[in-house]
């Protein structure tokens, strides 16, 4: 995963995802590089547009880690109730409407 990150970052700064920046930033993180992975994801990303494949990617995960992020950071999350319709149909409304205009 921490290659991953390593293309991500490279390509956020506008850096060329290539064997010797990845193994660069993998190294500077503190981790092992493992040559045989960073070739297979450079070779990978080779035909990947990095900026379609993260607009694509499901904005659901960042949804689903925000109330962990509040709990995390020492907030309650409250869930809020929608208000109950009172069951009033299409028609009571057109009644309503009705004995304005006679």
């Amino acid at each position: 995963m921490e290659y991953v990150y390593a293309a991500l970052l490279l390509h956020k700064l506008d850096k060329e995802v290539n064997e010797a920046n990845l193994s660069s930033v993998v190294k500077a993180s503190g981790a092992e590089v493992n040559e045989a992975q960073v070739k297979a994801l450079v070779a990978a990303l080779a035909d990947v547009n990095i900026d379609e494949a993260v607009k694509a990617a499901p904005v659901a995960v960042a949804a689903a880690t925000a109330p962990a992020a509040d709990a995390a950071a020492g907030g309650e999350t409250k869930k809020e109730e929608a208000p109950k319709e009172e069951g009033k149909t299409e028609e009571a409304a057109m009644e309503g409407l009705s004995s304005l205009f006679g």
